[in-house]
């Protein structure tokens, strides 16, 4: 499993990359693969707040739907388009093209509170 150790993890399996002063942010590789094939990718709108450990859209598969846990509270100041047309990049790449926002957070710090790939990689692999 692909696990990139420039990126933080949450528990609900979401990875945020600080980039400047802002965080992309989109699902493991793990949270995909147990998903299965992405069919519809819901977002919110650019502008919106979100809330660290709250729902802030949702994925479609073909076994399921999914809520997206925000990792850290923060504007959405740009979503991936690309995902309306392409909801499969979530299965095909999801580090590169299926990043899913890009957040100016509320307190950059936050991100420090999510795990690193070491502990994400044992979390998951104690499940």
């Amino acid at each position: 499993m692909n696990t990139p150790k420039d990126l933080r993890y949450s528990e609900e399996h979401e990875w945020v990359k600080v980039e400047g002063d802002k965080v992309r942010i989109g699902i493991t590789e793990f949270a995909q693969s147990e998903l299965g094939d992405i069919v519809f990718v819901e977002l919110p709108e650019v502008g919106a707040e979100i809330k660290a450990d709250e729902p802030f859209g949702s994925l479609e598969s073909v076994k399921t739907v999914s809520e997206l846990y925000a990792p850290i509270s923060g504007t959405v100041v740009e979503i991936n388009e690309d995902l309306d047309d392409s909801p499969e990049y979530v299965n095909e790449s999801p580090y590169e093209k299926a990043w899913m926002l890009i957040v100016e957070p509320a307190n950059i710090a936050d991100v420090e509170k999510l795990m690193t790939a070491e502990q994400y990689v044992k979390m998951t692999n104690e499940d």
